[in-house]
């Protein structure tokens, strides 16, 4: 529940109180990772309806990691 909370703080700020063109979202599509900025990854995920937040592996804003999930 923590991670779901931490998600949610990192896309409001994103949006609402920065440059979301900066963020950049890692996601799991079957056995690759791929790349998006924030507004594709809300676009491509439709809100994300078609891409789960459990599927986010890392968001770095610039070159700074915002959040990594972590391997258990």
């Amino acid at each position: 529940m923590t991670k779901k909370g931490k998600l949610e703080e990192i896309f409001s700020k994103a949006q609402y109180a920065d440059d979301p063109f900066t963020y950049r979202i890692f996601y799991r599509d079957f056995d690759s990772l791929k790349e998006l900025t924030l507004p594709d990854f809300l676009k491509e995920s439709n809100n994300f309806e078609t891409i789960p937040v459990t599927r986010i592996e890392l968001i770095k804003k610039n070159n700074k990691i915002l959040f990594k999930k972590s391997k258990l």
